[in-house]
């Protein structure tokens, strides 16, 4: 390890095993059942995640890295010199990279992650590449308000960074929960930057979710694999399936473990019953257009400064600041 990954300063809030035994607990008993998205990330889950984003289908990623390049000067200068940058899950790093590349002398950068495994290796790579940024990594869900670590240099602002189209994975009033707690992260002077997926052919929509490879497909069911694991469950991966489909009513992904078969599960000396084709839901991923998000902000009290875009206006990158 370098000397530069010795200097990361790891805020370890990671929940426990019984925060995720009560949410499995608690899901599984609802009708229909549910389970958290986040779950998907434990380490195999983050690599399957990092595969996803190779896949042909997959559009998002690089359809965000093009207007990155292309338009990474103008969102620096936005954002303006000596800023705390703050992240919302840290992912594989590389959009992060390019960022912390082109920011004006920035304090300190401070993902959010739940995978500690993940979290680590990201930014112990970062460190490598940016000295002289102070790195601060905080291991825990992004979702729940969560007392920030102090950098050793006093920032201008705070920007939260929230890449990829992550947001989409929130239902309404769940992102603007979100995004208020942004909000109140960035204070008065600061700003966020988000990655938000744009309406555009379902086709095109659903085959990023259904690549041809079978990755996407892995790592949902990798979820089951992960709640085995951790909590001693005995899901019977091969008897479950992955179904994503885009609904036009709700304009978003729905992704659903199917179960193939009548099959019981137990977890912690309690049974759930599945029939033949009932499913878990475990994820949303919404669809928006600038007029939509601009309302769905509005209402966590933030207003779109600026919107950047890939040529084909697959994906936008928006700049917020308080309303």
């Amino acid at each position: 390890m370098t000397s530069a990954a010795l200097d990361v300063q790891l805020h370890d809030l990671q929940p426990s095993a019984d925060d995720m035994l009560g949410d499995v607990l608690e899901g599984l008993s609802r009708q229909p059942k549910q389970l958290s998205s986040k779950y998907f990330y434990d380490a195999r889950g983050s690599r399957l995640f990092e595969r996803i984003c190779e896949q042909p289908e997959y559009y998002l990623t690089r359809a965000e890295l093009a207007l990155m390049r292309e338009h990474l000067s103008q969102i620096a200068d936005a954002l303006g010199p000596e800023v705390l940058l703050v992240e919302y899950g840290s992912g594989s790093g590389i959009k992060t990279r390019l960022l912390l590349e082109h920011l004006h002398a920035p304090v300190a950068y401070m993902p959010v992650e739940i995978s500690r495994s993940a979290l680590m290796a990201s930014v112990e790579r970062l460190a490598d590449d940016h000295p002289s940024i102070q790195m601060l990594p905080v291991c825990a869900d992004f979702t729940q308000p969560i007392e920030l670590p102090i950098p050793d240099r006093k920032q201008r602002r705070t920007v939260i960074y929230f890449p990829g189209s992550t947001i989409g994975n929130f239902e309404a009033s769940q992102a603007v929960r979100l995004l208020r707690q942004m909000r109140e992260e960035m204070g008065e002077n600061g700003a966020a930057l988000v990655g938000v997926d744009l309406l555009k052919d379902p086709a095109i929509i659903e085959a990023a979710y259904n690549d041809a490879a079978g990755v996407t497909a892995a790592f949902t069911l990798n979820m089951l694999v992960h709640i085995n694991r951790e909590l001693g469950a005995d899901f019977d991966v091969d008897g479950f399936a992955h179904r994503a489909r885009f609904n036009p009513q709700t304009e978003r992904i729905e992704t659903h473990i199917d179960s193939l078969r009548k099959q019981d599960v137990h977890i912690e000396g309690r049974a759930f019953h599945f029939d033949a084709g009932e499913s878990i839901l475990v994820e949303y991923s919404c669809k928006y257009s600038r007029e939509s998000f601009a309302r769905l902000a509005g209402e966590a009290g933030l207003r779109v400064e600026r919107v950047w875009t890939d040529p084909d206006e697959l994906f936008s990158l928006q700049y917020l600041v308080a309303a």
